[in-house]
């Protein structure tokens, strides 16, 4: 399965890449990471923020590949457990879906892409920085193949 990591941001700080690429290179063969950061689209005092919006979601559009499952990460969408995103991946891996779990830019997701999208998750009721959120996705994931595998770095 390849999963892909898209969001819309400036590269974070050189802390927030190490910790990323740690997870990153930390998962398995079975899963190949394909991580982007699109650049945020220009702003300026005067532009409304849905065309800021608009125009990241073309962006992202672009970016996507045909046939992929689109999850787009918003405070607004469902909450998982771990456990439960274990058992997506655990489903992903067997039947080689390709999935991208979008992460908005500085203003959010345009309305009609995360009504596009397959999912909406939820990593927080908090407003997460695009670095952090971005890291705490790799975490995860490494922590649910970590119990699919029964491997000792997550606890119950």
């Amino acid at each position: 399965m390849q999963l892909t990591l898209m969001g819309i941001s400036r590269r974070g700080p050189r802390w927030q890449q190490d910790a990323c690429a740690e997870y990153a290179q930390r998962l398995p063969a079975e899963i190949k990471l394909r991580s982007l950061e699109l650049a945020p689209a220009r702003r300026s005092s005067s532009e409304p923020r849905d065309q800021v919006r608009r125009a990241e979601a073309q962006k992202i559009r672009a970016a996507l590949r045909t046939g992929q499952h689109v999850i787009v990460l918003d405070e607004s969408g469902a909450t998982l457990s771990t456990r439960q995103l274990a058992r997506h991946l655990r489903r992903w891996i067997d039947t080689g879906t390709d999935v991208a779990l979008v992460i908005g830019g500085p203003d959010g997701l345009d309305p009609p892409l995360r009504k596009e999208a397959a999912e909406c998750w939820s990593l927080s009721a908090l407003t997460l920085p695009h670095g952090l959120a971005r890291l705490l996705v790799l975490e995860q994931i490494y922590r649910a193949w970590s119990i699919l595998s029964n491997h000792p770095y997550h606890r119950d």
